[in-house]
């Protein structure tokens, strides 16, 4: 790439890695040199600044530095109105948004990648999982409450999925299984309920009354708008022998967890 006529910033940002990563590549760290920029780019990032564009704009476009971009056209003189709030702003939105493109990208990458380590699930990860999920979000026994009842709370439908996966694993049928849905009042209830439906498999008139929640219009509230469904509460009847096995797993798992406590520094 550099032999081609790259710049640092190019080669950075194609490889992802930082400036000195890539004078070590190149051999150059250290050596005190400063990189040319090719005559090309020089006489691009002149007419650039001719034509108005800020020096933002111009490192950008070129994928050099501000600094560079600024000691190339340095004794051009700025055009009227250039350097206006108006188009600082659109200088920092247009920035932004191919930014937040490439993140979203990078992201998307890495989530990517993460996934295709999964594979298949079997049965005793499951298990594990599931524990773990219901200990996070699912109602726990008090020592002043001992109540040992599955009872799992949660507005993603992805959590709600493996709950139910596990529940099948461990042999709970649907009859012992009830359905609420607990929502505030000034989102689409009627909407919501088919929505967990769905994604519960199980038809509308296997759920009970829904708990509506006052809206409060001076909280300042994210979850609003078309997404918004609430969440659904999942209960199992006469679920003392799967919660003890919930408290079992768990407590399995935390005391496996010895040898990958962090060691203490010497």
């Amino acid at each position: 790439m550099r032999a081609a006529g790259a710049t640092y910033a190019q080669i950075r940002r194609e490889l992802r890695v930082g400036t000195s990563t890539v004078s070590r590549l190149l051999g150059t760290q250290g050596a005190g040199r400063k990189r040319r920029i090719p005559i090309a780019a020089r006489e691009r990032a002149v007419a650039l600044r001719v034509d108005g564009l800020s020096i933002p704009e111009i490192a950008r476009k070129l994928g050099i530095a501000r600094s560079s971009a600024w000691l190339l056209t340095r004794d051009i003189k700025p055009t009227a109105g250039e350097d206006s709030a108006a188009r600082r702003a659109e200088a920092g939105r247009a920035y932004w948004r191919e930014e937040n493109l490439r993140r979203a990208l990078i992201r998307q990458r890495a989530s990517n990648d993460a996934a295709s380590r999964v594979g298949q699930l079997a049965d005793r990860e499951l298990l594990l999982l599931g524990a773990v999920a219901y200990w996070a979000e699912g109602t726990k026994a008090k020592p002043w409450r001992r109540r040992e009842r599955l009872s799992f709370t949660n507005s993603d439908p992805n959590m709600i999925r493996l709950f139910l996966a596990w529940l099948n694993l461990v042999g709970v049928d649907g009859e012992r299984l009830s359905f609420r849905v607990h929502i505030h009042e000034s989102a689409d209830i009627e909407g919501a309920l088919t929505y967990w439906a769905g994604i519960a498999c199980v038809p509308e008139g296997a759920f009970s009354k829904t708990t509506v929640k006052r809206h409060k219009p001076v909280t300042n509230r994210h979850n609003v708008g078309d997404a918004y469904r609430g969440c659904l509460v999942i209960q199992v009847r006469r679920s003392a022998d799967e919660y003890r096995l919930v408290d079992g797993l768990c407590a399995g798992i935390v005391g496996s967890l010895e040898r990958h406590r962090p060691r203490t520094p010497a």
